[in-house]
Formats: C-alpha cells, structure tokens, sequence
C-alpha cells in the first residue's frame, strides 16, 4: 500500500500506509519542514498501517519540532493496528529507534497520546 500525503487547511493528512517501503516519501515531504512553519498538523485518521519505520520517522519529526520549538500536533484515532503497532514497538523495538537523541521518550510520549485516544474512542463506542 501507498503513502498519500495530502494538505488541506494546513492540515497534511497521511493517508494509506507508512512504513520502512516509502518512509523516504514522508522524510521529504517535512525535511525542512520548520524553516517554513512554526506549526505543524498531521491528521493519520486515515493512515491504516505503520511499522517501526514510520514510528521512527513521526518521533524524528517530533523531537525537529522541540529542538526548533515549534508544535507538532498529530490527530486521529488511527485504527487497531496502529495501536497495536505501537505497543508491540515499545515492547520489542525501542531499541531500533532510540540511537536518535531523545527519541525514547517522544515516543513514550506518542504511545501516551495513543492510548489516551484509543480510551476515548473505546469509551465513545
């Protein structure tokens, strides 16, 4: 499956799949990003499928983000398998991603905001 990034009212919707394939898709897309916007929004509502490397690229953005105080915000509940990637990634391959300074605790941080979205929408339906 693809990767589709698409910008609407500033915010970039991924739609499709990220993952170790077409990651490269998504690191030059938002490279320089934060020399352009102080702000940035990416919605993964219809982002079906991540693995380790799309994981590792969302903290890489995330932790540009705070090296350049600037806000990155990410919205969407995603699906199961998202949420099920990223537990199965702290369980198992935090080890693959945390040579990149700070990138272990962004992505705590990243599993939190999961979590709390998955408790809200279970708690929705």
């Amino acid at each position: 499956m693809t990767l589709i990034i698409k910008k609407s009212n500033n915010v970039y919707d991924l739609e499709g799949s990220l993952n170790k394939l077409n990651v490269h898709v998504f690191q030059n897309k938002f490279q320089n990003i934060f020399n352009t916007k102080s702000d940035l929004i990416l919605s993964i509502v219809n982002l079906e499928k991540i693995d380790s490397a799309g994981v590792n690229a969302i903290a890489k953005l995330h932790n540009e983000s705070i090296i350049r105080l600037k806000r990155l915000s990410i919205i969407g509940l995603g699906n199961q398998e998202l949420f099920d990637r990223f537990k199965a990634i702290e369980t198992s391959k935090i080890r693959d991603i945390s040579s990149f300074n700070g990138v272990t605790t962004i992505f705590m941080k990243l599993q939190k905001l999961f979590k709390y979205c998955k408790r809200r929408y279970t708690a929705r339906n």
